[in-house]
């Protein structure tokens, strides 16, 4: 167990800020280096339209021990992968045995049930090579009477789009139900069929014995920065006011720990926290669901933003980690912080904010679960664009096509004496580095989505100053 707890710190290990060597973490030691992936990272889960849903299904069950406790093993995997070159061979079957631990996090506590309630989650897997794989999770009881083990199913995949994963797992609880033989079929027309563009609709054929052929529709989002997130869930539970100091909290890459009963709640809401940073990402450790194995995550150093069962907060509690926030999603409140949270963005900024989040959680019966994750973005976004959106004017452009970003100007550019005070820290973030990297690398900017809104600013403001 010790082993793979070591696989995965050094697995997610990434590198640092620009310029900053990577640090090594001996296995021997505990969690010494903040992984550097990034949160929803664009690049990689985001992927383009036309490749494949999923690398493969595993299902999970629990075995029972000598010592008569139960161990997730996995029981079924599809499609069972062939011809991989011996590296790769190693590093699947290593993530192979860690998987079972995030669908399982809660360790030796698991039991044999006789009521259950399905809950969905998901997970993030980060190869030594930087590459990624998100962890789609069901965990359900088998249909059947008396005591029985719970299960999950588990579909792992580089492409980040919970809801439409979600639907996915739906189809294969369905099925599940009726059995076994019944999910694999499913399973192989999806992995036939090409992921489909944003906006767009793939139709896959399933047989279902008694019921015929069923056509099942699944549509990808229209934009693609919040196909991995649903702010809903973190609205049910937190108060605008609490949000806005997990994400002053998140802006400062600070260090982050989210409690909850549920897996789905954790999953949910530590994925709504890092979708609230875009055109940002999270760029150090990231567990949505840490399993109990690897609870001296919350003793490293570095920033971290995780998630872990309620029933450990005795634990984590004992544990020597430095300052932290963290947050009781059952509760809805704040069980420990540094005390500067409601100072740390431009006050006025803060207010608009606070007030768009006040109407959006007053009237979130109102909208669809879409319509409120582009409301809510957009309150989020609409500060970025405010804060740094004049970043394009301050990269000086060489004649060989190399961008040098100008930082000082950069900082000064901004009228508002606080705005200036919170760019000078929010610039020296591993989030805002790394950004900027690519905005350096060409003139073709990463994120369009971002852009349109930096040019729709500017474009008001201009009409704002003829009229």
């Amino acid at each position: 167990m010790a082993s793979i707890g070591n696989f995965f710190r050094r697995s997610l290990r990434r590198s640092g800020r620009k310029g900053g060597p990577e640090e090594s973490c001996g296995a021997e030691k505990q969690p010494c280096r903040a992984p550097q992936g990034k949160a929803g990272e664009r690049s990689s889960l985001l992927a383009a339209a036309g490749q494949f849903f999923f690398e493969y299904l595993v299902v999970v069950s629990l075995k029972k021990t000598p010592d008569g406790l139960y161990e997730p093993k996995i029981s079924y995997q599809f499609p069972k992968r062939e011809h991989l070159l011996r590296g790769q061979r190693e590093e699947e079957e290593r993530l192979l045995q860690a998987i079972p631990l995030f669908c399982f996090p809660d360790g030796s506590s698991s039991a044999p049930a006789c009521d259950f309630r399905s809950e969905t989650f998901s997970f993030v897997l980060t190869n030594a090579d930087g590459s990624r794989k998100i962890g789609y999770c069901r965990r359900l009881l088998p249909s059947g009477r008396g005591v029985r083990l719970p299960e999950v199913f588990c579909i792992i995949s580089c492409l980040g789009c919970f809801g439409l994963f979600s639907k996915i797992l739906d189809e294969v609880e369905k099925r599940r139900q009726i059995s076994m033989a019944v999910i694999y079929p499913f399973m192989q027309g999806l992995r036939e069929a090409p992921f489909p563009a944003p906006g767009k609709t793939v139709t896959i054929k399933s047989f279902i014995p008694d019921s015929g052929t069923e056509l099942i529709e699944l549509t990808r989002p229209l934009d693609a920065h919040l196909e991995h997130v649903e702010f809903q869930a973190l609205l049910q539970r937190l108060s605008p006011s609490l949000i806005l100091h997990i994400f002053a909290s998140a802006v400062l890459e600070r260090r982050l720990i989210f409690l909850a009963q549920e897996l789905s709640v954790l999953s949910q809401c530590i994925h709504a926290v890092a979708a609230l940073l875009y055109p940002f990402t999270w760029a150090h450790t990231y567990i949505p669901v840490v399993p109990e194995c690897l609870l001296d995550t919350v003793c490293c150093p570095t920033p971290f933003m995780v998630g872990i069962q309620m029933r450990h907060l005795e634990r984590v509690l004992e544990q020597p980690m430095e300052e932290a926030l963290i947050v009781d999603l059952c509760e809805g409140k704040i069980i420990r912080a540094l005390g500067d949270e409601e100072e740390i963005l431009p006050s006025k900024l803060q207010s608009e904010m606070l007030s768009s989040l006040s109407r959006h959680n007053n009237n979130n019966n109102e909208h669809t679960p879409e319509q409120l994750n582009t409301l809510v973005s957009e309150a989020f976004v609409q500060f970025f664009v405010r804060v740094v959106g004049h970043y394009p004017s301050h990269i000086k452009w060489s004649r060989g096509g190399s961008g040098s970003f100008q930082e000082r100007p950069f900082c000064k550019a901004l009228g508002s004496k606080a705005a200036r005070r919170f760019l000078k820290r929010f610039v020296k973030t591993n989030m805002f580095c790394l950004f900027i990297q690519e905005a350096e690398r060409s003139r073709i900017p990463q994120e369009a989505y971002f852009q349109r809104k930096i040019a729709e600013y500017q474009e008001q403001k201009k009409h704002r100053r003829d009229s």
